[in-house]
């Protein structure tokens, strides 16, 4: 009889920052008697960084770069391309930013720190030298052209021969505010946009009040892109992951093999439902998902004589990668990290033709439909 503790094989590394960490851990997978695509042991060794040199690409390896955010948009881009180059030193062909990383989380600073953003198809022109001129594929004609932080994805990937999911970035189009992923591939070409689908809009009685529709618009696409080993990845940002039928939708009409969300659930709906919803996508769609959390930052004190512009939101962390079989094998603390973790896609197939779901649809009872 199968039980939770009958794991997917999935080698993982975390990488603990914030300053240059001396060493880090190696949790790797060691097969059992049982069958191997539900059985795991881990071993746990300690290396320091000198002595690992991991400078090419390695099979299905990905990335998830939980940094810190300031209200410094100077300091978030140099912190994201510095975990960046991190990722490429692990060896990660495809690496995740958290939501909103280069801007406080706060409704008031969305508008401030919102920049024009590329279009699917759109890449830095050689000559451009990282200026942000505008391809033919552009129809977007805001002068000043596109904003610091989608040229530096763009001029990341390229340089690092990498997919970049870049978490998620405030963007301003048609005096509209969107909350705005843009997936990036090794050429530098945008090949993926997802504006959030789903605005955060709660309010916890005792917990939190937060509405993004204050300042934000709903996005109104699905968005999903393919990699060579990995298939296709489906995307959706932070609160996108409490809605199953948005999921589904990715799985089963666009089969995806992965769904990856950045996001930023605070320590009122973290606790209680970040780990919980990644397994339960995972489960549904018998696949990877994978999400990155800005690290969580301390509040200012009392005592402190920088002033605020923005309210201080904190985020629970823990990014984590979750297997088809609704397994946690790979994660970290709410701390500024890395987890880095290599995916076996066989995973995918064996858990959808052992438990054949997607097949035994009551078709003649409910049906899931694109609404376009």
């Amino acid at each position: 009889m199968w039980t939770s503790k009958r794991r997917a094989v999935v080698r993982a590394l975390v990488v603990a920052f914030p300053s240059i960490a001396s060493s880090f851990s190696v949790r790797s997978a060691i097969g059992s008697s049982r069958p191997r695509w539900l059985s795991q042991q881990h071993s746990t060794r300690r290396y320091s960084v000198p002595s690992i040199n991991m400078v090419n690409q390695i099979g299905n390896r990905v990335a998830l770069l939980q940094v810190p955010v300031t209200e410094s948009k100077p300091t978030n881009l140099k912190t994201a391309s510095d975990y960046v180059q991190k990722a490429h030193d692990a060896g990660a062909k495809l690496t995740v930013l958290p939501e909103i990383w280069n801007s406080p989380y706060a409704t008031s600073a969305f508008g401030d720190y919102a920049e024009v953003l590329p279009n699917v198809g759109d890449k830095l022109k050689e000559d451009s030298s990282n200026e942000g001129e505008m391809s033919e594929a552009s129809d977007d004609s805001t002068e000043g052209g596109w904003g610091e932080s989608p040229r530096l994805l763009m001029t990341l990937a390229k340089q690092y021969n990498m997919y970049i999911v870049g978490g998620s970035i405030p963007e301003i189009c048609d005096k509209k505010i969107y909350n705005t992923c843009l997936i990036i591939n090794p050429s530098g070409e945008v090949v993926g946009k997802h504006r959030k689908v789903h605005l955060f809009d709660i309010d916890v009685p005792g917990g939190i009040c937060f509405k993004e529709s204050d300042t934000l618009t709903a996005g109104d696409g699905v968005t999903h892109f393919e990699v060579d080993g990995l298939g296709k990845i489906g995307v959706g940002i932070c609160y996108d992951i409490r809605f199953p039928e948005f999921a589904m939708l990715l799985t089963q009409h666009y089969d995806c093999k992965i769904l990856i969300y950045p996001g930023a659930f605070n320590l009122t709906t973290g606790p209680a439902h970040w780990e919980l919803l990644q397994r339960a996508r995972a489960v549904d769609g018998q696949c990877y998902v994978l999400t990155a959390s800005p690290a969580r930052t301390s509040p200012p004190n009392d005592d402190d004589e920088t002033d605020s512009k923005y309210p201080h939101y904190s985020a629970w962390g823990h990014s984590t990668v979750v297997s088809p079989w609704g397994e946690v094998v790979a994660t970290c603390d709410e701390k500024p990290a890395m987890v880095v973790t290599d995916l076996d896609m066989t995973k995918v197939d064996e858990m959808r033709m052992a438990i054949p779901t997607m097949k035994q649809k009551r078709n003649d009872l409910y049906r899931l439909v694109d609404g376009k």
